[in-house]
């Protein structure tokens, strides 16, 4: 019997093909055989303490022009799938919340969900960072304008950003003393409403913001390095970045060591650590990227690797 795969992602006609990873994943898992139950978010429900979907039989193409066809249409209990991979973007709001909580119930109920509901509820990926000391720059998180102002003191330069979001959105390199600063820990903390974070700026970024993708607790050998554009700050490919391919450093490995146990105990198995210089500034659980670019730099095939995980676990 074939292999039911769901897949909870943005709108799959928005993505950029030879960019996107979820595409990636897709064309892998259809390689092997198996079914695949395209969903958004906008399709879970619950119906007397059960999680359905309304999913649509999905094919994939690795081509920039014609990238997906659908099929027929259904109303399933999510349970009935034998994976399920959430692969929403970010923001992690309330409604991102309330799916994963659906996705939960379909977990309960003997489905893989990856990564695990729960551990995305539990990482947020600004602050699960903080799990990891060891391993990062001096930070503070906080709403307060008088603290961020003394950090700023203290570090002499220092990034300030918002904890939801992605892709460099709302980031901003602040230096002590600078006129602007009141107006951006204001922009920030949205007038002291949310909390913020201020983290050491690391000169180390003009060498790129290094993603590196962990499978299973296994770093891929190689990373991402995204270097920023000519006038920015910011690193993301979002924000103009460019990405070269470097090798993973001992420190990186080092980091790698430290993380996984703490992702393997929170059911974490695709995850993009972000690093600059020698400081883990990141954890992204929720819809990590930059596989398809590692691929074709190094003529890799992450995907196989992380299928061959997820057949691990459908096999205990």
């Amino acid at each position: 019997m074939r292999t039911r795969l769901g897949v909870i992602m943005d709108p799959i006609s928005s993505i950029t093909p030879h960019k996107d990873t979820t595409l990636a994943m897709l064309l892998e898992a259809q390689r092997r055989g198996w079914e695949i139950h395209y969903m958004e978010m906008r399709h879970l429900e619950l119906r007397d303490g059960r999680a359905y979907g309304q999913t649509t039989i999905l094919t994939v193409f690795d081509n920039n022009e014609h990238w997906y066809e659908f099929g027929t249409s259904d109303t399933v209990p999510l349970d009935t799938l034998d994976v399920i991979l959430m692969r929403k973007d970010p923001p992690f709001d309330g409604e991102y919340l309330y799916a994963s909580h659906m996705l939960t119930l379909a977990q309960m109920a003997g489905c893989l969900v990856l990564n695990d509901p729960r551990g995305l509820r539990d990482a947020n990926e600004k602050l699960f960072t903080y799990h990891f000391p060891q391993c990062c720059p001096a930070s503070i998180v906080t709403r307060d304008a008088e603290s961020i102002r003394q950090f700023l003191k203290d570090q002499g330069k220092a990034v300030l950003k918002p904890l939801h979001g992605m892709g460099g959105a709302g980031i901003f390199v602040v230096a002590d003393g600078d006129p602007n600063t009141n107006v951006v820990i204001e922009t920030v903390t949205e007038l002291g409403s949310r909390y913020a974070l201020a983290q050491r700026y690391l000169p180390e970024i003009k060498h790129g913001d290094k993603r590196i993708l962990v499978i299973d607790g296994k770093a891929v050998p190689y990373a991402l390095a995204r270097i920023p554009a000519e006038g920015e700050t910011r690193g993301n490919i979002a924000a103009g970045g460019r990405g070269v391919g470097v090798e993973l450093s001992e420190r990186d490995h080092w980091i790698v060591e430290q993380l996984a146990p703490t992702l393997d105990e929170h059911g974490l198995i695709f995850v993009g650590l972000d690093v600059i210089g020698d400081y883990l500034t990141e954890v992204n659980v929720t819809s990590p990227t930059c596989l398809r670019e590692l691929d074709a730099i190094y003529g890799l095939n992450i995907s196989a690797d992380f299928f061959d995980a997820i057949e691990r676990r459908l096999s205990r």
